[in-house]
């Protein structure tokens, strides 16, 4: 399954998922629940996936922890704030640098719709 395919899944998926509880909740609930929805669609999700951060000799083991990773491909960074900021941009093009994948979602569940809380950002690698 391409990138694009996963991204239209995971934005439906999302979209439901925001339908059901709509805004307010902490970004936990969130996560918990659209890992929920991923894993019944069949996919592989990695949740919390630990990404080291690699410095000449220095290996950061835990240095981040991307959200949700599906299917080893796309990288989901979740947030419940009022806008994205520069630094939440940052975080999610960082997670795609540092473990060299294509897609990521950055997804803010504290909108009224949700298409108005997604961006996708692609890494040209």
């Amino acid at each position: 399954m391409t990138e694009n395919e996963l991204s239209n899944i995971i934005i439906g998926k999302a979209i439901e998922v925001h339908k059901a509880l709509g805004p307010g909740l902490l970004e936990s609930a969130y996560q918990e629940c659209l890992n929920y929805e991923l894993l019944n669609s069949g996919l592989v999700i990695e949740k919390e996936k630990a990404l080291p951060v690699i410095y000449k000799e220095v290996k950061l083991n835990y240095g981040y922890r991307i959200d949700l990773l599906v299917n080893k491909k796309v990288v989901i960074e979740l947030k419940t704030v009022d806008a994205f900021t520069d630094v939440h941009e940052a975080q999610i093009i960082t997670y795609l640098k540092l473990g060299g994948y294509k897609l990521g979602l950055l997804i803010n569940f504290n909108v009224k719709l949700l298409k108005d809380g997604i961006k996708r950002y692609v890494n040209r690698l």
